[in-house]
């Protein structure tokens, strides 16, 4: 059973996501690369975290699947906020754009993503990779399948 199965079933995909924020557990991806859930609304969700050596790759940098999954949990919780008690998401497609390298300087990260719209079967949503200041180090878009549990 996943963590938002054991939370909040019945519950429409904003409560689900509420919920999950409010009762303090984090799915494995986010312990495994420590970012935090931070924010949900409808058609909205951010992700956060900073960088560390757990998230380096040989050649000194924090390695691109780092930034990718923020901004793929950005996109795909954005969609899932607009989802019925009985939907459920998958992603089909995620293209990344790499503005700037990350390294273990480049603190507190902010991924913010929003749906661009959705449908019966498929949803399209954007996301940005920022830190404090507002700089824009990833940005993404994602097609997402929308289906019936």
């Amino acid at each position: 059973m996943s963590l938002i199965e054991e939370t909040a079933a019945g519950l429409d995909g904003l409560a689900q996501l509420r919920k999950l924020i409010a009762c303090g557990r984090k799915p494995g991806i986010l312990v495994s690369l420590d970012f935090e859930f931070i924010e949900v609304e409808a058609g909205r969700a951010v992700f956060a975290g900073i960088p560390g050596d757990h998230a380096y790759n040989p050649i000194g940098t924090v390695h691109g699947g780092y930034a990718a999954t923020l901004l793929d949990s950005a996109c795909g919780c954005s969609v899932h906020s607009c989802l019925t008690a009985t939907q459920a998401y998958t992603t089909l497609e995620l293209k990344v754009a790499y503005h700037k390298a990350l390294t273990r300087d480049s603190g507190f990260l902010r991924a913010e993503g929003r749906v661009l719209s959705i449908g019966r079967r498929a949803a399209f949503a954007e996301a940005t990779l920022k830190d404090a200041s507002g700089r824009l180090f990833a940005s993404a878009t994602s097609t997402l399948l929308v289906m019936e549990r």
